[in-house]
C-alpha cells in the first residue's frame, strides 16, 4: 500500500523541506528490507509522526537508530532507538515543492 504525506517542519532540511510531499510504502516487504540511509516515517509517543534517516539497525532486536539532517535534529541521540513496530512506512518517492 502507498500513502502520500506532506512534510511539515524542517526535520530533514535541506533534503526535505516543509511543503514537500513524500510517497511511503507501508507493505511489510519494504519495511523488512530497511537499510542504512533509507528515509522512514514513524510514530513517536511524544512527538507524533516524524521523518528521519536510518542510521543503523540493531541485529539483535527490532531497534532502529535514526538521524536527522542537521546536528540539532531530534533523533536517536536524544530519543534512543525506535522500535520497528513504530514505523509507518519507507519513503520511496520525494516530490519537492
Amino acid at each position: 500500500m502507498l500513502r502520500l504525506l506532506k512534510v511539515t517542519g524542517d526535520s530533514l532540511s535541506p533534503l526535505y523541506k516543509e511543503g514537500d510531499y513524500v510517497v511511503i510504502a507501508t507493505l511489510p516487504f519494504f519495511l523488512r528490507r530497511l537499510r542504512q540511509g533509507d528515509i522512514i516515517v514513524f510514530h513517536h509517543g511524544l512527538y507524533g509522526t516524524l521523518i528521519k534517516i536510518v542510521d543503523r539497525l540493531s541485529p539483535e532486536s527490532d531497534e532502529i537508530y535514526i538521524v536527522g539532517a542537521s546536528e540539532n535534529s531530534l533523533d536517536s541521540r536524544r530519543l534512543g532507538a525506535i522500535n520497528r513496530q513504530a514505523i509507518k512506512g519507507k519513503v520511496i518517492w520525494h516530490i519537492a515543492k
